[in-house]
């Protein structure tokens, strides 16, 4: 078990541009899930590392939300699954696109969009939710769709052997309800997953 997980804002500062949204992916889906967006540090500076404070402040407070979701579920009966959001569809790209080709925090940022895409689909987010996820994730410089080359049916067939499959059911990680607010479930609509998927591949 780790006793200390350390995270400098010098270090991260000087990643390198790929490495750097990478992070910066990561940082952004645990504002989501935290419900505190942090609209106003995204805009000071932490999506291109111009405010140490800012980044800081963001840094602590994805630290801090990761380990107590864990604390909570070590056995990881369901809670620590949500940390996962877009991960699902974020997974079917690098594998259908070609592991390498993006990075892993890029993938996850185009998953999340389409994972947020499918919750207001559902109608259980407002569409203010998915214009601001959008936007901060392109001032990131973080993808926001799907490689051109997926298609439909490359999602199904890797997310069909997806670990969240159980007894023949996807589950997903969806936002529900306030920011913040996120479920790990199969029981959704399926038609919605089907309509995101149409609208972010071009067949």
């Amino acid at each position: 078990m780790e006793k200390l997980i350390a995270s400098t804002v010098d270090a991260y500062a000087s990643l390198v541009f790929y490495n750097n949204i990478s992070y910066t992916s990561t940082v952004v889906l645990s504002s989501l899930l935290q419900g505190i967006f942090l609209q106003a540090y995204m805009q000071s500076g932490v999506v291109n590392c111009r405010n140490p404070n800012a980044l800081a402040y963001a840094i602590t407070r994805s630290c801090e939300n990761k380990a107590e979701v864990v604390s909570l579920d070590e056995k990881e009966s369901g809670l620590r699954a949500t940390l996962n959001l877009g991960h699902t569809f974020g997974h079917a790209i690098e594998t259908g696109f070609g592991y390498g080709q993006w990075l892993h925090g890029e993938a996850v940022a185009a998953g999340t969009v389409m994972a947020v895409d499918m919750s207001y689909r559902l109608g259980w987010i407002d569409s203010s939710i998915v214009k601001r996820v959008d936007d901060i994730l392109l001032r990131a410089k973080l993808p926001t769709a799907s490689p051109e080359t997926m298609t439909v049916e490359m999602f199904k067939s890797v997310m069909a052997v997806d670990k969240k499959v159980a007894d023949g059911l996807l589950r997903l990680i969806l936002l529900k309800g306030p920011l913040g607010n996120c479920v790990f479930t199969g029981e959704y609509d399926r038609k919605a997953l089907d309509d995101t998927l149409s609208a972010f591949c071009k067949s």
